[in-house]
C-alpha cells in the first residue's frame, strides 16, 4: 500500500471523514471563497462567523476555495488533508455532517 493509499485510509476509517465528506467541504470552501459562485458584478460580503465557521478557519477555507474554485469537488482526500489547517481539520470532523446545509443557504445562481 502506497503512503498515500494509508493516509486516504487512515483518514476515512480512524477519522470517519468519508470521500463525501471532502466533497461537501471542497463546495463549502467555493463558496467561501465566493459566495456569489463567480456571477459577475455581484458583490456579497459574508460573515462566516455568523454561519459557524471561525475567522481562521474561513481564511484557510477561502485559500482552498480559491486553489479549487472551478474544479470538480471530489479531490483526493490525503491532498485537502494536507491543505487543512489544525484549526480547520478539528471543525471539520465536527461538522462534517452539517457543511451540505452551507451549499443549500446559496444555491446556484442559474437555477430557474
Amino acid at each position: 500500500m502506497s503512503q498515500e493509499q494509508n493516509e486516504s485510509f487512515q483518514i476515512q476509517e480512524i477519522i470517519g471523514l468519508k470521500p463525501k465528506h471532502f466533497a461537501d467541504l471542497i463546495r463549502a470552501a467555493q463558496l467561501v471563497y465566493d459566495p456569489t459562485a463567480g456571477l459577475s458584478g455581484r458583490y456579497l460580503k459574508v460573515d462566516w462567523e455568523d454561519f459557524g465557521i471561525p475567522r481562521d478557519v474561513a481564511e484557510n477555507l477561502k485559500s482552498l476555495g480559491k486553489e479549487y474554485q472551478y474544479a470538480s469537488p471530489h479531490v483526493p482526500v490525503e491532498i485537502v488533508w494536507s491543505k487543512l489547517t489544525t484549526e480547520s481539520r478539528i471543525w471539520f470532523i465536527e461538522n462534517k455532517d452539517k457543511l451540505w446545509q452551507l451549499e443549500e443557504t446559496f444555491p446556484a445562481l442559474d437555477e430557474d
